[in-house]
């Protein structure tokens, strides 16, 4: 029992998931909504449809605004709503 549990000690976790998306608002502190982008395929017609999710999304420097293109990373709970946090900023809004 105790190798089983040294074991499981020196594995390492699972890589964590990662999105890119777009800032559609900044009017929180630290805390930035995001809008991902997926596109699917019709079920019964099968064409490709977008699906839009919209995640909040921890900011520690208050640095995206509006119109930036952003990684964000799941990360543990943070708040009600919060399980992801801004990773990078790829690219600026004009």
């Amino acid at each position: 029992m105790a190798e089983m549990t040294n074991a499981e000690s020196t594995t390492e976790r699972n890589s964590r998931k990662t999105r890119i998306g777009m800032v559609v608002s900044d009017k929180m502190a630290k805390t930035v909504v995001v809008s991902i982008e997926r596109r699917v395929q019709h079920p019964v017609y099968g064409k490709m449809i977008r699906r839009t999710k919209k995640l909040k999304a921890h900011d520690e420097q208050n640095e995206a605004k509006t119109g930036d293109t952003v990684r964000i990373m799941e990360t543990r709970p943070l708040s009600k709503d919060k399980r992801w946090r801004v990773v990078e900023i790829i690219e600026r809004a004009r």
